[in-house]
């Protein structure tokens, strides 16, 4: 593999933009880090990109790069909207791309988007590594994050209030009567679930009741296993009264399981989604406005290219829990 610039910044215990200086043959370099550097490089077999080098310092460019991870899902279609709406008046076009959930895919959008030399990347990332974004940063390409946060980088976020939705969501359930409240979550790596479950569990121990795990299905990624271990659940010899869904995906699959019981469970999802209003009973969800999380993050990428500086800000975005009829029920 091509040596990098950060490989090149770890060889010689300097900072990327030591290295960059040196590279580009600024001035102000102590003479022994200099050396250092200088070393490295020629132990490694550094060389720069000079094609990119010169696109970089004469950079017109106009783009944004919007890499998401499922284009299908209406989540990041309405952050994509935002962003649209937001670099609008500054005559910036959004080039996105849709990682399908898969790291390296994710790793090869982003770097073809770099050699691009796109003026800021919006990522909303899959991967557990984000650190091979370090040299773009230090070299000035703004980059920020959306609903999670970047692994091994210190870079721009916006992100939800997933501690706070599911802690709102539990405690409607509880204020119904609902003491046998189950959670139906995603993978629990994902740092949304991770979140969300924290939250979860706050609610219930506020109200001094135990978090029982048998009330609890991780892992389910995609409506049939969500639909799975909600009927799981539905089986027990003390099934719960009420289940609170942990993304919209997980809802469907939920309300899939639900579909023809004389008395379902009460329910709220996290992530309202167009057809809630609309069925029978209308879906209870914690709500949010996902467009002005895509134009949050354009903004911050405006202002870093305005010439903000400073250390990487980090934005969590409000929700609500927005009653529509399938969490007011009674156990």
């Amino acid at each position: 593999m091509r040596p990098t610039m950060m490989d090149v910044a770890q060889a010689a215990g300097v900072s990327l933009k030591t290295v960059s200086r040196v590279v580009n043959r600024e001035q102000g370099v102590r003479t022994t880090t200099l050396r250092s550097v200088q070393e490295a490089i020629q132990e490694l077999g550094y060389s720069r990109n000079e094609h990119a080098r010169v696109l970089r310092q004469n950079r017109a460019s106009r783009m944004l790069g919007l890499v998401t991870r499922d284009v299908s899902n209406p989540f990041y279609s309405a952050i994509a909207r935002g962003v649209e709406e937001e670099v609008r008046d500054r005559a910036l076009l959004v080039i996105a791309g849709s990682s399908d959930e898969d790291a390296e895919r994710e790793r090869a959008l982003l770097e073809v988007l770099c050699e691009r030399r796109v003026g800021g990347l919006i990522v909303a990332p899959t991967g557990s590594d984000h650190s091979f974004l370090a040299p773009e940063l230090a070299l000035g390409t703004p980059i920020t994050f959306i609903d999670r946060p970047p692994w091994r980088l210190a870079a721009d976020s916006i992100l939800l209030d997933n501690v706070g939705g599911a802690r709102d969501a539990v405690e409607h359930l509880l204020a119904h009567g609902h003491r046998r409240v189950a959670l139906v979550g995603d993978l629990p790596e994902v740092f949304t679930t991770s979140e969300r479950v924290r939250g979860y569990q706050t609610a219930l121990r506020a109200a001094g009741l135990p978090v029982d795990e048998a009330l609890v299905r991780l892992g389910c990624h995609d409506t049939r296993s969500a639909e799975a271990a909600t009927r799981e659940l539905l089986s027990l010899p003390e099934p719960p009264t009420a289940v609170f869904a942990g993304n919209n995906r997980i809802t469907f699959g939920v309300l899939r399981a639900l579909a023809g019981r004389a008395r379902p469970p009460a329910l709220v999802g996290f992530d309202d989604f167009e057809l809630a209003p609309l069925l029978s009973p209308p879906v209870t969800v914690v709500a949010y406005d996902a467009v002005e999380l895509g134009r949050q993050a354009a903004r911050l990428i405006c202002e870093r290219l305005a010439g903000a500086s400073g250390p990487p800000r980090q934005i969590v975005v409000s929700t609500e829990v927005v009653p529509r009829g399938s969490g007011e029920v009674g156990p």
